[in-house]
């Protein structure tokens, strides 16, 4: 399914693709990162801030450190100040290659478990999968970022992966 040489440009690629919606959306005023879009996390702001919490909790659960202590359902205000969420994305983004790096075919092998605040249950699912949900999620999301900061006549780069 994946390796960790997949991991590691999917990480980069992330930290790559967020340079550009982040510089994109400085551009615009806060009100209009703010302003619901009919996205399903409703704001250009609202959806980073989604991501960075979602990468939050999956690096919790794979790297260890403190989780978001913020439930899903607030993950759109996880960071309410513009500079904070800047400033905590680069650090994730940072903290994400570096796991990436450290990745070998055996930190991939085997099934991971933990609990789904989400779904109020224990989950079991390959560690292969899991880590390709979490680059999965992010380009889901920021397609969406993308989206928006293009309807609201910001310019992020492209987002194809060969262009990288």
């Amino acid at each position: 399914m994946i390796s960790p040489a997949f991991a590691q440009k999917m990480a980069r690629y992330n930290a790559w693709q967020n340079e550009s919606l982040y510089a994109a959306a400085d551009a615009l005023s806060d009100e209009a990162r703010r302003a619901d879009r009919g996205a399903f996390f409703k704001s250009i702001h609202g959806t980073l801030n989604h991501l960075l919490w979602a990468d939050t909790m999956w690096m919790s659960r794979v790297a260890g450190g403190p989780n978001p202590n913020v439930p899903l359902a607030d993950s759109v205000s996880f960071r309410a100040d513009w500079a904070a969420l800047k400033e905590e994305r680069a650090a994730m983004d940072a903290r994400l290659v570096a796991w990436a790096d450290a990745l070998d075919e055996a930190a991939l092998d085997g099934d991971f478990s933990w609990y789904s605040g989400a779904l109020q249950a224990h989950i079991v699912k390959p560690r292969k999968l899991i880590v390709a949900h979490i680059f999965n999620h992010q380009t889901h999301h920021r397609g969406q970022v993308h989206a928006m900061l293009t309807a609201a006549g910001a310019r992020p780069q492209d987002t194809d992966l060969i262009f990288m």
